[in-house]
C-alpha cells in the first residue's frame, strides 16, 4: 500500500460526507453559478480543517496507528501531504472569499444565498473567527514555504513548527463558528465535530510536551568513533526502563534542546544488555559535527521504539531480497547481528541475497561488517556492489538478477531514494504483482 492511500481515501469520505449534505439540504440557491461558487467554498473550507486536524493526530506519533499505517515513517510521510493539502485547500478558500466581488460583478446578486448570521456572543464569536482565519492563514502560507526550502535551517524550522497547534486551534475555531448550520444535523457535521475534537485534544497533547513522553529514556553515550569519513557511531546505555527493539526498528536522538531530535535506525540487535548503537552518516549541519559535539559519558535523550521495518515482518515463504545503499546498510547490521546468535542456536535462518551498494568497498568498513556478518549466517548471501569498480553497471540489473520470474519476491530497501527507484521499477517489469517492496520513507520535512 503506498504512503499516500490513506490520504486519497480520506480526502474521498470527506467529499462524500460534503456531498450527502448537498443531496439532502440542496445548494440553496437556484442560481447555478451561485451554487458552484458557494458550494466549493464550503468544500474547500471542509477539506483544509479536516486535513488539518488529520496532520496534528499524527503528529502524536500515536502507536495504535503504526500498524495500519504503515510505520512512524509513513505516518510523518502523510503527516507533511495531508498538510500541504491542507494549506492549498485553505488557499484555495481564501481566493474563493476574494472572489466573492467578481461574481457578484459578473452575475449579479440575484441567487446569492443569504449569509449565515448569529445574535449576540455567537455573532461576536464568528466575527473574531473570521478575523483570525485569515490571519492563521498568512501564517499558515509561510510556513508551507519554509517547510519546502530545504535550504532552510532545520532547527529553526522546528522551533516555528512548535506554533502549529496554535495556528490550528484558531483555524479550529474559525471553522466551528462559520461552518453551515445545517451541516450539523448531517454526516458531515458529526465527521467534522469529531475531527475537530482530534485535533484540539492533539493540538493539546503537542503544546504539553507529551508527544513522545512514554517512550523517553535519559540515556548515556559509552561510545563514539568514526568507522568511516563522514560516518559517526554511537553506542549508548539505556536505563533498566527500556523496552527493547526488533531489528530494524529506528529511535529519536536528542543531544541537546536547540537542535531537538533526529531519528536513526538502530543498528545492532537487542541483546538485553540496555545497549544500542547508531551509525549516523553526516548528512546535514546537525550529523556532520556530531563527532566533535559528543563524548563518551555525554547523556542522551533516546525516544523509541518506532517502525516497521522489522526482521520478524518477512513472509516465510516469499524469496528474500534485501538491498541497502550507502548509511542505509544499518537495519540490516541489526538484522545479521540479530540472526547469527539464531544460527549459533542451532535455529534456522531466512534464506536472503543481500545487496549492498557502495563507493568503495575496499575502504567501507560496512562492507567488512556486513562480510562478517553473512559469515556468521550462511543463509545469507552478500552481493556487494562497487561503483568505483563498474561505474558502468546499472543497480537495478544487479538485484534483478537475485529475481526468479515465477516465484513470489520480497524486497526490503534501505537506502537513497533514486536508488530505490531505480530497483523498485526493475522488479515491477520483471515481477508484476508477485513483488512486495519495503522501503522506509522517513522524513521530517
Amino acid at each position: 500500500m503506498s504512503a499516500l492511500t490513506p490520504l486519497v481515501a480520506f480526502i474521498a469520505l470527506m467529499a462524500w460526507a460534503w456531498s450527502s449534505a448537498l443531496w439532502a439540504h440542496g445548494a440553496g440557491t437556484d442560481s447555478l453559478p451561485w451554487a458552484v461558487y458557494t458550494q466549493s467554498f464550503y468544500l474547500s473550507g471542509l477539506l483544509s480543517i479536516a486535513l488539518m486536524s488529520l496532520t496534528m493526530v499524527l503528529a502524536v506519533r500515536a502507536p495504535w496507528l503504526e500498524r495500519p499505517l504503515g510505520g512512524v515513517d509513513r505516518m510523518y510521510r502523510l503527516h507533511k501531504w495531508a498538510g500541504i493539502a491542507a494549506v492549498l485547500f485553505a488557499a484555495l478558500h481564501w481566493l474563493l472569499e476574494m472572489a466573492d466581488d467578481l461574481v457578484k460583478a459578473v452575475y449579479g446578486r440575484a441567487g446569492r444565498p443569504a449569509e449565515s448570521e448569529y445574535d449576540g456572543w455567537l455573532g461576536a464569536l464568528q466575527e473574531l473567527g473570521e478575523d483570525l482565519g485569515e490571519g492563521a492563514l498568512y501564517v499558515a502560507l509561510a510556513m508551507l514555504a519554509l517547510t519546502l526550502w530545504k535550504r532552510f535551517p532545520y532547527h529553526l524550522w522546528r522551533h516555528l513548527h512548535r506554533a502549529m497547534p496554535v495556528l490550528y486551534l484558531v483555524l479550529a475555531l474559525h471553522a466551528a463558528v462559520l461552518a453551515p448550520p445545517h451541516y450539523w444535523a448531517e454526516p458531515v457535521g458529526l465527521l467534522l465535530a469529531g475531527l475537530l475534537t482530534l485535533g484540539s485534544l492533539a493540538a493539546a497533547w503537542t503544546l504539553t510536551g507529551q508527544v513522545g513522553r512514554s517512550r523517553r529514556y535519559a540515556a548515556t553515550i559509552v561510545s563514539v568513533a568514526t568507522p568511516m569519513p563522514g560516518v559517526t557511531e554511537l553506542v549508548c546505555r539505556l536505563p533498566g526502563g527500556w523496552r527493547g527493539h526488533q531489528p530494524g526498528q529506528f529511535a529519536f536522538l536528542t543531544l541537546d534542546w536547540v537542535e531537538g531530535a533526529h531519528p536513526f535506525t538502530i543498528a545492532s540487535a537487542d541483546h538485553g544488555d540496555g545497549l544500542v548503537t547508531f551509525q549516523i552518516k553526516a548528512l546535514g549541519d546537525f550529523t556532520r559535527h556530531l563527532g566533535q559535539h559528543t563524548q563518551v559519558g555525554q547523556p542522551v535523550a533516546i525516544e523509541g521504539p518506532y517502525g516497521r521495518f522489522e526482521l520478524g515482518r518477512q513472509r516465510q515463504k516469499a524469496r528474500q531480497i534485501w538491498v541497502a545503499g550507502g548509511v542505509g546498510v544499518t537495519p540490516f547490521l541489526a538484522w545479521l547481528d540479530s540472526l547469527a546468535r539464531t544460527a549459533a542456536q542451532g535455529q534456522s535462518t531466512p534464506d536472503a541475497d543481500l545487496h549492498y551498494f557502495t563507493r568503495n568497498a575496499p575502504q567501507d568498513p560496512f562492507a567488512q561488517q556486513l562480510q562478517a556478518g553473512c559469515a556468521a549466517v550462511p543463509s545469507v548471501r552478500l552481493h556487494v556492489h562497487d561503483s568505483q569498480a563498474a561505474p558502468q553497471t546499472s543497480a537495478q540489473h544487479l538485484v534483478a538478477e537475485s529475481a526468479q520470474a515465477r516465484q513470489r519476491t520480497e524486497v526490503w530497501f534501505c537506502g537513497p531514494a533514486g536508488l530505490g527507484q531505480q530497483v523498485r521499477s526493475a522488479l515491477r517489469q520483471k515481477l508484476g504483482w508477485r513483488l512486495r517492496f519495503h522501503q522506509e520513507a522517513f522524513e521530517l520535512r
